[in-house]
């Protein structure tokens, strides 16, 4: 089992910047990637960026160039840095993990909140 805390939601304004940090514990070891979701209002959780074990990562279109998803092996957190931030980055934002054996975790998410 593995368990993930977010911290760092809250509240900005545009073009703002917010930094997410999400600390696992339990069996670390068995994670092999992470990834920060999201959810908005009347919308489909989306990925927005992802970081594998290797360091190779991905993101959303909608965020390139303004997010940054970095990871310290060595305290097992996984962190989001959001720059230039929009109304629309409005969500919660959940962390993922994915783990040996094709399983996963969630965190229990933190709310975003960009204001115009």
């Amino acid at each position: 089992q593995v368990q993930l805390v977010e911290s760092g939601g809250g509240l900005v304004q545009a073009g703002g910047s917010l930094r997410l940090s999400c600390a696992a514990s339990g069996r670390a070891f068995t994670i092999t990637g992470y990834g920060w979701y999201r959810q908005a209002p009347g919308k489909q959780r989306e990925l927005a960026a992802f970081i594998s074990a290797g360091g190779s990562t991905n993101y959303a279109d909608s965020v390139k160039g303004r997010f940054t998803i970095s990871r310290d092996s060595a305290k097992n957190t996984v962190y989001l840095q959001m720059n230039s931030l929009k109304p629309e980055d409005t969500a919660v934002y959940y962390c993922y993990a994915r783990l040996l054996g094709s399983t996963n975790s969630w965190g229990q998410g933190t709310q975003v909140t960009v204001s115009s």
